[in-house]
């Protein structure tokens, strides 16, 4: 019944995801990362079943039970919480696909001192207070080239990849789109400098972040349900 009740919910969700990038261009991919916190193992291979590879969680120690309990399966790990200082080594050791939330430079050059030690890589994304709101992390944008060029050229064992960014807080759509807006510009400025991913959008808003340009979009509640 799982398998099923996915197939319909993922249907539905395609079919919005493929009218909103055909609005962008036809040439336009957009990944989906399965953010699956509130999903059980069984849920994650249901979802596998299906065609689904890619999931993200908030949680190291979440992440690390999924990781351990879905070892069978080819997942592709993500990890989009916020990353605390004490939480690094066990991050490494989950050896992620790509880390989303890379919320300033302090962050980057201690997680950069604990891969030298432990002779690992990572990929990550710069993360963009793009919405100027308080209570999210991220860089401000107009420091984000600065911070992104200091991450590359100081943390060698960090491979940035991007940007993420978090949608304005808020009812109002033009507030939303101007911070979507405001990461894909400087996404933009930053493909020369090799970034692959603008990941910006979750259940509620992805149509209007791949309107402005996302091409990875982070949905849970509405796949989850």
């Amino acid at each position: 019944m799982e398998t099923k009740q996915f197939v319909t919910t993922m249907d539905a969700i395609l079919t919005r995801i493929e009218k909103a990038r055909l609005g962008v261009s036809g040439h336009h991919i957009v990944k989906i990362v399965a953010a699956s916190k509130s999903a059980t193992p069984q849920m994650i291979e249901a979802m596998y079943n299906i065609g689904q590879r890619c999931f993200g969680e908030n949680k190291i120690q979440d992440m690390s039970e999924k990781v351990h309990a879905l070892a069978h399966l080819p997942l592709e790990w993500h990890f989009i919480g916020r990353l605390q200082t004490n939480k690094i080594n066990q991050l490494i050791d989950l050896d992620p696909f790509l880390m989303h939330s890379l919320s300033s430079l302090e962050l980057a050059q201690e997680l950069d001192k604990r891969l030298h030690v432990k002779n690992k890589q990572m990929n990550a994304l710069l993360q963009i207070n793009s919405a100027y709101e308080e209570q999210k992390a991220g860089v401000l944008p107009e420091e984000a080239l600065e911070i992104y060029e200091q991450i590359s050229l100081t943390c060698k064992n960090i491979q940035l990849k991007g940007v993420m960014s978090i949608g304005a807080h808020s009812e109002d759509t033009q507030l939303i789109q101007k911070s979507f807006e405001t990461t894909h510009t400087l996404f933009e400025s930053l493909q020369s400098k090799g970034a692959k991913y603008c990941s910006m959008g979750m259940s509620n808003d992805f149509e209007l972040a791949i309107a402005c340009g996302a091409n990875m979009i982070r949905l849970g509640s509405i796949l989850f349900k």
